[in-house]
């Protein structure tokens, strides 16, 4: 073998490869699963459930990898969709640690427990009902997995404070910053070294919106190689806080005038806080009249006490209410409903009321009781508040279906339906664009995620017209290597 042959052959032996996996969050907006391969390690970032109907067979399949060959998880926040499939890949091999901040430990105990107590509680319920109907499932009536599943992944939970870094491999280590999401929602910032070479991999997660309540500003980053950024929502622009606040108040203020209800399918994370939040400082305004706010979602609940345990985590608006005794998690009127015969009281209310439950989708949990008794009323109002992924309930509703098939029962829809997205935790796309522009100079590839295909498309197109950087949206299962 001639030397020059030898020479060259070593060189390309000696360069960095790094291979990125799209298992999920790939032209649509759930199920986030990003596998990344390099120096010998695998790690995932996220591994959440999927939530759009049409996909949801994803989550039953086998893990395109051997879970037992995945040296660490890397998780941005406790959404489901985020962190959901944990206790499937535990059952199945996994046991290495799951990384991620404090507060998003304590929450995804919650959720996850919840999650799997639902799927059961689901399973059983479809089975009751197909037996009365005499009709068999075209598919095995089991949970995705278990509460003994979910407790069962719990102990490999490994906090890690922001902007701590920690090595996960040879030359490999991981840095979580402030997403200004939710709380303890994380930004991840991976270093990749082999030899002479250096990268930065930069995950978006779910970029939060800025001068919200309660949390701090997302974190801007003046340096990445490579980009993975959400893209909810983005195509289009959100409404400002102002705006949204004074909807809620008329929205508010016009169902109690017909004598309705508001019924709000709400995030048990960060979104019923925020709710509270506004409707607290309408209170205190005196923007509308005192009435009954109810909190019917047990996970909701416990997760409005986990805040109180970070309260590092807020800014500094929030942090000084709290010093001053004025959280706005307690208020005249709200009222705390944990269990299921309290639930069952408020189909039976005399005066109008705020109902305040989950899920935010209406995929599952009590907000499905609470629509089958205000849907069909016409001075009742069913508010969202937050994203409607395609194939939900909440999605059908918000898109103006006239009859909606709830628990089996088909139910014509008479209430208001109002959305309003500026309640999200998402930025939006101009705040999508700001967050990008941060970085002092082009990136050798961005990766559009975490969202629907048009969204998604849209700014991706917006990124290379204004910015000129390559910039691409993957498909499901797209394999690439990044040098």
């Amino acid at each position: 073998m001639p030397w020059y042959i030898l020479i060259s052959f070593n060189f390309i032996e000696c360069r960095m490869q790094i291979k990125l996996t799209f298992l999920g969050a790939a032209r649509n907006v759930t199920g986030s699963r990003f596998l990344v391969e390099v120096n010998g390690v695998r790690f995932l970032v996220d591994c959440g459930l999927y939530q759009e109907r049409e996909l949801k067979d994803r989550d039953w399949g086998p893990f395109p990898v051997p879970p037992f060959s995945i040296d660490a998880v890397l998780l941005t926040h406790a959404h489901l969709d985020h962190c959901g499939y944990l206790p499937k890949l535990v059952r199945e091999g996994f046991n290495n640690p799951i990384y991620c901040t404090a507060a998003t430990a304590d929450i995804a105990e919650i959720m996850l427990l919840d999650a799997a107590n639902l799927q059961q509680q689901d399973t059983e319920n479809k089975k009751k009902r197909h037996e009365r109907e005499k009709r068999k499932a075209p598919y095995p009536e089991i949970p995705l997995y278990t509460t003994e599943d979910a407790e069962a992944c719990l102990p490999y939970f490994s906090p890690v404070p922001y902007k701590r870094t920690v090595q996960i491999g040879e030359g490999i280590d991981f840095t979580f910053y402030d997403a200004g999401h939710v709380l303890g929602a994380s930004m991840i910032k991976v270093g990749i070294k082999q030899n002479v070479e250096e990268r930065i991999l930069l995950f978006s997660g779910d970029v939060g919106r800025s001068s919200r309540p309660i949390l701090n500003d997302p974190t801007t980053f003046s340096e990445a190689d490579y980009v993975l950024v959400e893209s909810t929502y983005g195509d289009r622009s959100l409404e400002s806080p102002d705006s949204m606040f004074q909807k809620l108040v008329d929205v508010v203020n016009s169902t109690v005038q017909a004598g309705g209800n508001i019924v709000i399918p709400s995030f048990a994370l960060e979104r019923s806080q925020d709710i509270l939040y506004f409707l607290n400082k309408a209170l205190n305004a005196r923007l509308i009249k005192p009435i009954s706010v109810y909190l019917d979602s047990p996970m909701a609940v416990d997760i409005t006490r986990i805040f109180g345990r970070h309260i590092d985590l807020f800014d500094e608006d929030m942090r000084r209410l709290i010093r001053q005794n004025k959280s706005p998690f307690e208020f005249p009127g709200l009222k705390l409903m944990t269990s299921v015969e309290q639930s069952k009281e408020l189909n039976n209310l005399e005066e109008p009321s705020i109902i305040i439950a989950g899920s935010g989708m209406c995929v599952g949990g009590r907000i499905k009781y609470h629509l089958i008794s205000n849907i069909t009323r016409a001075d009742s109002t069913i508010l969202f508040v937050g994203y409607q992924a395609i194939g939900t309930l909440g999605r059908v509703i918000v898109d103006g279906a006239s009859d909606v098939r709830i628990l089996g029962q088909s139910y014509p829809v008479k209430a208001r339906i109002v959305q309003l997205n500026g309640f999200s935790s998402h930025a939006d796309k101009d705040q999508l664009l700001s967050w990008l522009s941060s970085l002092e100079r082009p990136p050798r590839h961005v990766f559009v995620v975490h969202g629907e295909e048009k969204a998604a498309n849209y700014l991706a197109n917006t990124v290379k017209e204004k910015m000129g950087w390559e910039i691409s949206v993957p498909y499901y299962r797209d394999e690439v290597v990044l040098d």
